[in-house]
């Protein structure tokens, strides 16, 4: 409270804060209005009107808030209840909960009334009893979490009596213009709307090319096989859209050999070389024992113990044959003896898997490919008739189709321009490296881009989601109140991602819709004119 009556004393103090001027006819007079009705910048009023019984209505913007109130005639010694439709400006809904003061000031003093909560969402219903009649200064404060918003709204007049008020408002009551159209608080809070002032902006004239999402060259990776086999899962198989490492393990390779036959012929392989084992093992013994008895020459004995060596080797050969020929046609992924490791040469996204586990591969083989989807290329196909503007690159924004937004490519993440011309597009390549920390850019991507091929300049702009195209001419509903907008032509130049330049047709310090804007163009359309409501 002590905040409140520190603001109504310095407002009454410093005629210079007044934000509007409303007459007993119902208008909301801003500073430097023109027929138009041209609203203002922060905190400053718009010339709303009256419903032709005297009913002040006032738009009032803080950084935090919009107040759009609308109260009768006051009267000394009568309690009027003011609406008062209070808007967050950081998602324009309702404001639920909070505490709103109003103070008066005048020659005999300040009074004060308060609510401590609104009557509905957004909208609360304070009680003003002035005491005397006089010209009073009108301040609003809202309290609630997170907001702590005044509102200098101006002056009112408080009337000696019932007939007085109703004098001045038969003497000064005007209506809206006929173009005006109504959109309610209530429709503006359900729906997804949003207002933006008309600020000038740093503008970069740009021309248009056509561009592709690629990978970077050290960005993507064919992994083959590296010798005919066939695949085994091992740990895990890669599936498409799973990341992986650097070395990463993907699959294991279990090679086939030339000479490999079926089953059946490397078990029976493996009964004759066990066969031949024990055949030389009997000849080695028999040949010992004839030695020993000094019946033949030692040498004898040597021959057949490496005959018999020989014959193991045969086997442990036959045997390892016929465990890599089970292990190949089995189907569990657990580790087995002589398979090759397939790994990732690189840390990215596995986009491609071209053999499942199990098949059999041929040596040089596509089996997959990884690409890091963080770091891309946007490679820009400039058209020639353009390669004028390329001497001085201050970099690039584009859009893709079904990304609801724009990308900005600044000027040092230019790769690389080409030094020849397609010659069936007429075009010369460049390349320019790309974050993609969200990962919503997609390789294959086209991309309408545009190169900004000149310095920056200080124009009027605003948001392209304000413009509504009308057969053919670009259009932007403006708030002339908190309830009321028009209709307004454009003329616009260059376009800057988000922004666009307006040559003619707003000012700066208007507002106007850059949320919501096709919602009012078909309020005016369905004919719901300005011609007042109740709250």
């Amino acid at each position: 409270m002590k905040n409140l009556h520190t603001a109504l004393i310095f407002v009454c103090l410093c005629a210079c804060l007044w934000a509007c001027r409303p007459t007993t006819g119902g208008h909301d007079h801003g500073t430097d209005h023109d027929d138009h009705g041209h609203g203002h910048g922060e905190g400053q009023g718009h010339d709303d009107h009256g419903h032709g019984d005297g009913t002040t209505v006032i738009t009032h913007f803080t950084d935090q808030t919009e107040l759009f109130v609308e109260f009768g005639p006051l009267v000394a010694g009568q309690t009027t209840e003011a609406a008062a439709h209070i808007t967050r400006l950081s998602d324009f809904r309702a404001l639920t909960a909070g505490r709103l003061e109003v103070g008066m000031v005048g020659v005999d003093g300040t009074q004060t009334f308060a609510v401590d909560k609104p009557a509905r969402p957004g909208v609360f219903r304070p009680q003003l009893k002035p005491k005397t009649p006089g010209r009073y200064q009108l301040v609003f404060r809202l309290e609630a979490h997170g907001l702590d918003s005044v509102h200098t709204v101006g002056e009112v007049r408080v009337h000696a009596s019932a007939d007085a008020a109703r004098h001045a408002a038969a003497h000064a009551s005007e209506e809206e213009p006929a173009d005006t159209i109504s959109f309610h608080k209530e429709q503006q809070w359900r729906t997804d709307f949003g207002l933006s002032v008309v600020a000038k902006a740093r503008i970069r004239p740009a021309f248009d090319a056509f561009g592709t999402i690629r990978p970077r060259a050290d960005g993507e990776a064919w992994i083959s096989a590296p010798m005919a086999g066939r695949l085994v899962a091992g740990k895990g198989f890669p599936q498409v859209g799973m990341h992986v490492t650097r070395g990463q393990a993907l699959a294991l390779l279990s090679p086939r050999l030339a000479e490999q036959g079926d089953e059946a012929t490397l078990e029976a392989a493996v009964q004759q070389a066990s066969t031949a084992v024990r055949q030389a093992e009997r000849e080695r013994r028999r040949l010992e024992r004839l030695a020993a008895a000094g019946a033949i020459a030692g040498k004898r004995v040597v021959t057949a113990r490496f005959a018999e060596e020989r014959a193991r080797t045969a086997q442990e050969t036959a045997r390892r044959r016929l465990r890599q020929t089970r292990r190949v046609e089995r189907t569990d992924d657990g580790p087995a003896e002589g398979v090759i490791t397939i790994r990732s040469p690189i840390a990215g996204t596995v986009v491609a898997v071209d053999r499942p586990p199990g098949a059999w591969v041929d040596q040089g083989q596509r089996l997959f490919r990884v690409i890091d989807v963080s770091r891309l290329w946007l490679e820009v196909h400039v058209v020639e008739t353009h390669l004028g503007e390329l001497k001085e690159t201050h970099g690039a924004w584009f859009e893709v189709e079904g990304l609801e937004r724009t990308f900005e490519v600044p000027a040092d993440a230019l790769v690389t321009i080409g030094n020849v011309v397609d010659s069936r597009t007429r075009t010369v390549p460049m390349l320019f490296a790309i974050d993609n920390p969200d990962r919503k850019l997609r390789v294959g991507h086209f991309a309408d881009v545009h190169v900004i091929g000149d310095k920056p300049r200080q124009s009027l702009a605003v948001p392209v989601s304000a413009i509504v195209m009308e057969s053919g001419m670009p259009v932007v509903y403006v708030q002339t109140g908190g309830e009321s907008f028009v209709r307004r032509a454009l003329r616009t130049g260059v376009r800057d991602g988000d922004l666009i330049e307006v040559l003619e047709g707003l000012r700066v310090g208007e507002r106007v819709v850059s949320r919501g804007a096709y919602t009012v163009r078909l309020a005016g359309s369905s004919g719901e004119l300005s011609a007042g409501h109740h709250h």
